[in-house]
């Protein structure tokens, strides 16, 4: 195993689930208000997305508000404002990447988790099985079916990222989307039946044709675009000519510490992954083959 320094920004570690939930909302909660995925920043002042609540607050809002956590004594919820409702309060709404070094991190991170809940809230309103709408349990963050009694918990879609050493250079790719210029590192989902180290080697495989060894894992890192979970890898070349399939990656290429492209923004476990190769920290990493 490689120990990593990394700052998993939307780790929400500073909240604790209590069940039952309030009965109603209590007075002194935090408020963290969303529009169409986007996060509310009040006008003036420092910037902060909680909102204490207030009389101004549409009593119709208070009816949709998503439990989110505790913090000691302290209540926190979202809620969506809904399109054809006025909101009073100044200010503006901002993606959650768009908070980044905006606000402070244990707020990214309830920004993070206020933006999956409510897709989470939004796509769960009706059972899967028997399409009877779901209600909120009173024990567990999961929602009900009252009819067939099926339980719906938060999705949560494992996916891996991963750095390919080969010397003293890096395999790094520009994806389809990616800004023109930017480079990154080969990440993708988990499939069914598959093991994360299984997803790493056919990920790796399919996008750039080559063959690794010696997986080592990193860190973990929620990633709530919408409901991520990425574990972060390093692995060495192993055979194979780089081939980039053409569909989800562009370009795939080798490159050394003093030669590097642009480099994603300092916000996950990308950039960590490649600052922590750029300082050395994993040249000294004692290997071990799976």
């Amino acid at each position: 195993m490689a120990i990593m320094r990394h700052n998993a920004r939307f780790a929400t570690h500073l909240l604790q689930s209590q069940y039952p939930v309030p009965d109603q909302l209590p007075d002194d909660a935090s408020l963290v208000f969303l529009h169409t995925g986007k996060i509310f920043v009040p006008k003036g002042g420092k910037s902060i997305i909680l909102e204490n609540r207030s009389p101004d607050i549409p009593r119709d809002l208070m009816r949709n508000a998503m439990y989110l956590g505790h913090r000691g004594s302290q209540v926190y919820y979202a809620i969506t404002i809904p399109d054809g409702i006025t909101f009073l309060k100044e200010g503006l709404f901002y993606g959650v990447r768009e908070l980044f070094g905006l606000i402070p991190d244990d707020e990214l991170a309830i920004a993070g988790l206020a933006t999956q809940m409510i897709h989470y809230d939004q796509t769960t309103r009706f059972c899967g099985r028997c399409g009877t709408a779901t209600v909120p349990s009173q024990i567990e963050r999961a929602k009900i079916c009252p009819s067939c009694s099926q339980i719906i918990y938060p999705r949560l879609s494992p996916a891996i990222i991963v750095l390919i050493q080969n010397k003293n250079a890096i395999l790094m790719i520009r994806g389809s989307n990616a800004p023109s210029g930017r480079y990154g590192l080969i990440a993708g989902f988990v499939e069914p039946c598959e093991t994360i180290e299984q997803a790493v080697h056919r990920e790796v495989r399919e996008e750039t044709g080559i063959t690794i060894k010696n997986i080592r894992y990193c860190a973990s890192e929620p990633w709530p675009f919408p409901d991520s979970l990425m574990f972060g890898f390093i692995t060495d070349y192993d055979d194979g000519e780089v081939s980039p399939d053409g569909k989800e990656i562009k370009t795939a290429e080798w490159f050394h510490r003093d030669q590097l492209p642009e480099l994603p923004p300092r916000f996950g476990i990308t950039r960590t992954l490649i600052d922590e190769w750029i300082e050395g920290r994993f040249d000294q990493v004692i290997t071990s083959r799976e």
